[in-house]
C-alpha cells in the first residue's frame, strides 16, 4: 500500500522536483502552496508524513501545524525551511514537528529523513492484527487468515482491509478509501467498492464494517 506525503512548499520549482523524486521513489505526494490547501488536504485524503514549509502564503507551516496539533492530529511532520536559526529549530520542535531540514538540501538526506519517519509509523503496528473467530491480518504482508488457513481475496480487497485496520473506528470518507484503492491511472468505481465491502462482511461479518449514508464506512473494533 502507498504511504502518502502532504508537501507544503510555495517555490513551484522546488516542489516539483521534491514531488517528482517521491514519486519515482513509490510514494504518493499530495502538492499544497499555501497552508489552507494543505488543511484540506489532509482533511481530504489519507496522509502518513508532512513535508512543511514555514514560510508560505495564508497560513505560515509552524502555524498550519500548531493547529493540526491542537485539533489532535500525530501526522509526523518534517520542516524544510531555510529558518535556520537555533530559536526557529527549538520552535519547530515545540510545536509538535519530528525532525528539520535546513535549506538548501540534498534530495537523498531528504529521502533518508522521510523513510526513518515513515519506518516509526509504520512499526508502531503490530505485524498482525486479531479479528477475532480466529481471524489474523498481516498489515504488512497483506493477507488474511483464518485458523492459520489463507483466505483468498482480491488485492483492492486486501488494501481495503488493510486501511481499515490501520484506521479502527473511525469514519473514512469514500474520497479517503478511493484514494487508497485506486491509483493515479485508474477510475475509482462505487460499484466495485461495494462489493468489496460485501465480500468482506461475508468473511469478517457483517457488523465489523458499518456504512455511513453518502459518507463513507467504519470498521468497528
Amino acid at each position: 500500500m502507498k504511504q502518502h506525503i502532504l508537501l507544503l512548499e510555495d517555490d513551484l520549482q522546488l516542489s516539483d522536483t521534491i514531488k517528482q523524486f517521491l514519486t519515482l521513489k513509490g510514494y504518493e505526494v499530495y502538492s499544497a502552496y499555501d497552508g489552507f490547501q494543505a488543511q484540506d488536504i489532509v482533511y481530504e485524503k489519507q496522509i502518513d508524513l508532512m513535508l512543511l514549509d514555514v514560510k508560505v502564503p495564508l497560513l505560515d507551516g509552524f502555524d498550519f501545524l500548531k493547529k493540526l496539533r491542537e485539533n489532535g492530529s500525530e501526522i509526523p511532520a518534517i520542516f524544510i525551511t531555510s529558518l535556520n536559526s537555533v530559536e526557529d529549530v527549538e520552535r519547530g520542535f515545540s510545536l509538535g514537528c519530528d525532525d528539520y531540514i535546513r535549506k538548501p538540501f540534498a534530495l537523498k538526506e531528504l529521502l533518508v529523513r522521510v523513510q526513518s519517519q515513515l519506518k516509526k509509523v509504520f512499526s508502531t503496528h503490530s505485524e498482525y492484527v486479531e479479528l477475532g473467530d480466529g481471524f489474523s491480518f498481516d498489515i504488512k504482508n497483506l493477507f488474511l487468515t483464518q485458523h492459520g488457513k489463507k483466505i483468498p481475496l482480491k488485492t483492492k480487497e486486501l488494501k481495503l482491509l488493510a486501511l481499515f485496520l490501520s484506521h479502527p473506528n473511525k469514519l473514512l470518507t469514500y474520497e479517503k478509501i478511493n484514494d487508497t484503492l485506486w491509483e493515479y491511472d485508474e477510475e475509482a468505481n462505487s460499484g466495485s467498492l461495494r462489493t468489496y465491502i460485501k465480500n468482506l462482511r461475508s468473511i469478517i461479518g457483517k457488523e465489523k464494517i458499518e456504512t455511513s449514508k453518502n459518507i463513507g464506512y467504519m470498521f468497528v473494533k
